[in-house]
């Protein structure tokens, strides 16, 4: 009987006996495809371009590697520079790196904007060998003198599609302007889209790339099922009614796309289920959105409300379901969001509210996956309402153009000179009589 290929540890990788016990106490054994595929490379001095689904461990892809070469110094300048979209993910990010490096002498912090930034100025004078920022906040620091970046060997930026999404490409042009050319560059995303494509090509160095699979593919443990709903009062009922007769929808994450439209979920859902729903969005206090994750991760709240920009900076294990309330209008927006269910192997299972407007949106989703998502028949004990928002009102056609001005009293554009605009310089008017009469002579017939 021909013997099976034993499965690689992260022993294979030739990673120190200090990570291992690291990924031991957090239970990792088994790299992923884009941790096995990643780590040689990075660890040649390659630039990478790395491309993996949501929820496939590309954060640990670059991190292994990195925290490998480390080697101690004394010099307060960092060497290592992470560059993410969201503040989020900073914190997500900087707590990963200290649980890689347990028992790993390593300085490591995190900057982003919102927050006081003396603060963040004592942690950078402090002496850092990694640091992660948002693309504001760093330049802040480096434009102030604060933060030195004359170190830097390595720069990751994960995610960057969605800073792009989200208006910092002139944020990153001026930090890739700023950092030494002789650097190693490391891109991970789980798309990457014509403007990304575009930096790397101005930026990188020959870089490798490596994609374990096919762009705006889901995965494939997500059970994706969607509903039929006429307007935004019937899709509240048809959630309130799956939380309260689904007891497997214990850990759900709920995308919206504004800001507004999610502060009036949230005030129409939570007082039925009494501080077991979370609402997060930009708009709210940096403590107020880290202390609601943290509730949401420690299963404090069944349910976290939250808008497409933090669909990128949630890291959160266990989530059993997503449930997108309104159907996105880019379709690897859906791909970010059902990914943060369905993670390290585990099934998953994403919801989808679908009105007749965003019929189109379902059809590029499933365009881009080469799959439709399943329908679910609309269930009869719900009540379908007949009132709508604002957003969903039909507006008139000609609604970008102003109303046209009531002219009947109107006295025209002309008005009474002033009197002191009347008066008649008659010098001039006697020059241009003696102009005219000359140019009469001119052409007068000679006799």
């Amino acid at each position: 009987m021909e013997q099976q290929p034993q499965q690689m540890t992260f022993e294979n990788l030739n990673v120190t006996q200090a990570m291992l016990n690291a990924l031991e106490d957090m239970g990792y054994y088994y790299p992923t495809p884009i941790q096995r595929d990643s780590y040689s490379t990075i660890m040649s001095g390659r630039d990478v371009v790395g491309v993996a689904q949501t929820g496939t461990g590309k954060t640990f892809a670059f991190l292994l590697p990195i925290i490998r070469q480390h080697k101690f110094t004394k010099d307060p300048a960092p060497r290592t520079l992470i560059v993410v979209p969201t503040r989020e993910l900073v914190v997500q990010m900087v707590g990963e790196i200290e649980k890689l490096t347990k028992y790993i002498n390593m300085r490591v912090g995190g900057v982003y904007g919102g927050t006081n930034m003396n603060t963040q100025k004592m942690i950078v004078l402090g002496g850092l060998d990694i640091i992660v920022a948002t693309p504001g906040r760093l330049l802040d620091l480096a434009y102030t003198g604060t933060l030195k970046l004359r170190s830097i060997r390595k720069l990751i930026i994960d995610e960057v599609d969605e800073m792009l999404n989200l208006g910092f490409r002139p944020q990153l042009k001026n930090i890739l302007d700023v950092l030494p050319a002789r650097r190693q560059n490391l891109l991970f995303s789980a798309t990457l889209s014509e403007e990304v494509s575009k930096l790397v090509d101005d930026f990188f160095d020959n870089p490798v790339k490596i994609e374990v699979a096919p762009h705006g593919t889901p995965l494939d443990q997500i059970e994706q099922s969607a509903y039929n709903v006429p307007n935004f009062y019937t899709k509240v009922n048809l959630l309130k009614h799956l939380l309260k007769t689904d007891d497997t929808l214990n850990k759900v994450l709920i995308f919206i796309d504004t800001k507004k439209k999610a502060d009036r979920l949230f005030e129409l859902v939570e007082p039925e289920f009494k501080e077991t729903i979370g609402i997060i969005h930009s708009n709210k206090s940096q403590k107020y959105r880290l202390d609601t994750v943290a509730n949401f991760h420690a299963g404090k709240s069944r349910a976290l409300i939250s808008t497409d920009i933090m669909a990128r900076g949630l890291d959160i294990s266990d989530v059993t379901h997503v449930i997108n309330f309104d159907t996105p209008e880019v379709p690897t927006n859906y791909i970010h969001r059902i990914g943060r269910t369905g993670r390290a192997d585990k099934a998953g299972k994403s919801i989808t509210f679908i009105t007749e407007a965003e019929v189109p949106n379902q059809m590029a989703i499933e365009e881009l996956m080469s799959k439709p998502i399943p329908m679910l028949p609309f269930p009869e004990e719900v009540e379908v309402s007949t009132d709508t928002i604002p957003e969903e009102r039909v507006q008139p056609s000609n609604q970008n153009y102003l109303p046209a001005p009531d002219l009947t009293s109107s006295r025209g554009a002309f008005h009474e000179k002033k009197l002191k605009n009347t008066k008649v310089n008659r010098a001039n008017e006697k020059r241009m009589a003696r102009r005219r009469e000359k140019q009469k002579a001119r052409r007068r017939p000679k006799q």
